[in-house]
C-alpha cells in the first residue's frame, strides 16, 4: 500500500502552469491547455496533489495513468475526466516515458472556482454529478461529441485573449454550455451501455438479497449507498444517477424498496414481534421502522399484518 505523507495544494493557474512546463496563462483564473504543450516537471509533486480549481479534460493516446482515489486511469481515444477542487489526484508515467516528453492530445480547461463567484454557475456546478465520478467513472465520446467538446474549448480560448467587462459572462456560459452537454453525454452512456447496466442491476438485487437474508444487518445495520457502490466499484453518485434513468428510482429507493419487501415477508411469515422485525432488518429503533413502513405503504407495520388475518 503506498502512503504519501505531504500533499500539495496548488492554489493558482500561473503555479500548474509552470509545474506543466506551459506559458503563463492569459486569463488568471481560466484556460486551456492544449495537451500535446504539455511537459511536466519531474517532480515528487505529482505523487499526491491538489488543486483550487476545476478541470475539465478531453484526452486522446495518454501516455500516463491519472489517479484519483485508489484507482488508476488510462485515457483512450474520446475520454473526459472532470475534477474539483480539493480532490486528490496523482499522476503515475508510463515505464517507457520520463518527464518533459509529450503526454499525448487533446485538450484541458482549468477554471479557478473564484471564477464562478457571484455567478449563478457557482451553485448549479454542485449539482453535476461527473465531478465526483472521477473515482470511478470516465465519460467516454462519439466522433461528433467530441467535435462540440472542442468547440466550446476553441471559443473559451478565443475569447479570454481579449479580456473585457463581458468576458466572464461568455466564458461561464460557455462553460455552462458545456456542462448540461456532458450531462447529456452520460445519460447517453448510460443507455449505450444498457447490458451492463443490467447485468449491474442483477448485481445490485443480490448484493441486497444478501445482505438481508444473513446478520449484515445486525452486525452492520441497513445497507447504504455507499456500500453497494463499492461493492460494486462505482461512486455512490453515479450508481444513483444510472439507476434513475434506468428505473426511475435512485439507489436509496431502491435499498427501501428492498427493505419493505423483506419487512413485508417477516410481517407475514413469522411471528417475531415489530420491534424485533426492526431490529433484524438493521434498524436501531423500532420508531424508525414504523414511520418508514408506514409512508412506503400507507399503513402501521401491525396493521399491515392485521390486515391478512
Amino acid at each position: 500500500m503506498e502512503f504519501y505523507i505531504d500533499m500539495q495544494t496548488i492554489n493558482s493557474l500561473s503555479e500548474f502552469h509552470r509545474l506543466l512546463s506551459i506559458p503563463p496563462p492569459s486569463h488568471p483564473l481560466v484556460s486551456v491547455v492544449l495537451v500535446s504543450e504539455i511537459h511536466a516537471v519531474n517532480s515528487d509533486f505529482w505523487k499526491h496533489f491538489s488543486t483550487d480549481f476545476y478541470t475539465i479534460s478531453l484526452k486522446n493516446n495518454i501516455h500516463s495513468k491519472v489517479k484519483y482515489g485508489q484507482q488508476y486511469y488510462d485515457f483512450d481515444k474520446g475520454t473526459m475526466i472532470f475534477t474539483a477542487p480539493k480532490q486528490v489526484q496523482s499522476v503515475k508515467l508510463d515505464k517507457t516515458n520520463s518527464f518533459n516528453e509529450t503526454f499525448g492530445t487533446g485538450y484541458v480547461l482549468f477554471f479557478h472556482s473564484d471564477f464562478l463567484k457571484k455567478h449563478p454557475l457557482q451553485s448549479t456546478i454542485k449539482n453535476y454529478g461527473f465531478f465526483s465520478y472521477s473515482i470511478n467513472e470516465a465519460l467516454h465520446l462519439s466522433e461528433q461529441e467530441e467535435k462540440n467538446v472542442i468547440e466550446i474549448f476553441q471559443k473559451i480560448e478565443k475569447e479570454y485573449q481579449h479580456i473585457d467587462k463581458h468576458t466572464q459572462d461568455i466564458i461561464l456560459s460557455q462553460i455552462d454550455l458545456l456542462l448540461n452537454y456532458c450531462n447529456r453525454f452520460y445519460e447517453r452512456q448510460f443507455i449505450t451501455r444498457k447490458v451492463v447496466n443490467n447485468d449491474l442491476l442483477s448485481k445490485m438485487e443480490n448484493l441486497l438479497n444478501d445482505y438481508f437474508n444473513t446478520s449484515k444487518t445486525v452486525k452492520n445495520g441497513l445497507p447504504t449507498v455507499e456500500y453497494l457502490a463499492n461493492q460494486l466499484h462505482f461512486s455512490a453518485n453515479y450508481l444513483s444517477d444510472m439507476l434513475r434513468l434506468l428505473t426511475g428510482q435512485n439507489a436509496q429507493q431502491h435499498i427501501h424498496e428492498k427493505l419493505i419487501e423483506k419487512a413485508k415477508e417477516k410481517l407475514l411469515t413469522t411471528n417475531l414481534s415489530v420491534s424485533e422485525i426492526a431490529y433484524e432488518l438493521g434498524f436501531e429503533q423500532s420508531q424508525s421502522f414504523n414511520r418508514l413502513f408506514k409512508k412506503k405503504t400507507e399503513m402501521s407495520p401491525l396493521k399491515y399484518r392485521n390486515s391478512f388475518n
